[in-house]
């Protein structure tokens, strides 16, 4: 009796070790297709940020672009261009020609 008791053990034995290695498999499994997923993740994220990135100095060139307009708005030159091109207003004296067109 003493080896039968002795034979369950090791049988016992064997498939908790089996159990042990075939859930730590599993596992090891699992994290490897995690890991896969988060490092295409951080490369399309990457991906975005680059593109962001671009956007916002795109955005930081029209808003210096803006504040120039803003500036050129505001001198004596742009209300005379106005003035002439959308008003036909001229100085006094000051003889305009036009194309035959």
């Amino acid at each position: 009796m003493a080896r039968k008791a002795a034979y369950r053990r090791k049988r016992h034995n064997k498939m908790g070790m089996l159990l042990v290695t075939t859930v730590v498999i599993m596992m090891l499994i699992v994290v490897t297709v995690k890991s896969v997923e988060l490092r295409d993740k951080r490369a399309s994220y990457a991906v975005r940020e680059e593109a962001l990135m671009q956007a916002i100095e795109a955005e930081e060139a029209r808003s210096e672009e803006i504040a120039e307009y803003e500036k050129y708005t505001q001198t004596k030159k742009y209300v005379e261009e106005i003035a002439k091109e959308k008003l036909g207003l001229v100085y006094e004296g000051e003889i305009i020609f036009k194309d035959e067109k």
